[in-house]
């Protein structure tokens, strides 16, 4: 089997491209992310000396913008350390969301609080399904992250319907159709079968007599 290629080519960026270069960076890419999306697309072309002198005025802005971007992520990571977000839910007794609270969910509460944060910016790998406390991280750049703590309540106080309610030892349900009847009620039945009893033998010895 051959080797795969390690083989790199020259383009010059047209465009802004994440993680990549700005337009007017000569940049060296895999020869296939070039032919598959980066020349098709026209964000990037083979460089000349002509078009890259053309595109000095438009690199100097775009990079004025990076790193006026920066510079505002800068301030929002510093604001976020240690800060905790709230988010309220609807849930089932045992604490399990109707539904999850997602990157998008955790954006808002932050943009909510005055903090622009973009959902792709919010490390989360899986949706948050049950009420608890999370450690969730919000990175912009390698060096720009920090790390806040989600807190999921429930809209109601758990506690309280849960001593309402009786589950069975696989913590299901248990309806009220099938419950225990109350000890004093079950006392009272057996007052009245014993009632029923003298009554029984009373008229035994006066029919008898």
């Amino acid at each position: 089997m051959p080797t795969p290629s390690n083989r790199t080519i020259t383009v010059l960026l047209n465009r802004n491209v994440e993680s990549l270069g700005i337009v007017g960076d000569v940049v060296k890419v895999k020869p296939g992310y070039a032919r598959n999306f980066l020349l098709p697309l026209g964000i990037g072309e083979a460089p000349t000396d002509e078009r890259v002198a053309a595109l000095q005025s438009a690199r100097a802005e775009a990079n004025a913008e990076v790193q006026e971007i920066r510079a505002k992520r800068k301030t929002i990571i510093g604001a976020l350390e240690e800060m905790t977000a709230t988010l309220v839910r609807s849930c089932n007794d045992r604490g399990v969301l109707y539904g999850s609270v997602t990157q998008r969910d955790i954006s808002d509460a932050l943009v909510a609080l005055g903090h622009g944060v973009d959902e792709r910016a919010i490390r989360l790998a899986n949706p948050i399904r049950r009420i608890g406390d999370y450690p969730v991280t919000i990175q912009f750049e390698k060096d720009l992250r920090a790390e806040i703590l989600v807190i999921v309540e429930a809209d109601r106080s758990l506690s309280e319907e849960s001593e309402e309610m009786e589950f069975d030892n696989e913590g299901e349900l248990i309806e009220p159709s099938r419950r225990r009847k109350p000890k004093a009620a079950e006392s009272g039945s057996e007052e009245s079968a014993e009632e029923t009893s003298e009554n029984t033998d009373a008229e035994t010895e006066t029919a008898e007599a």
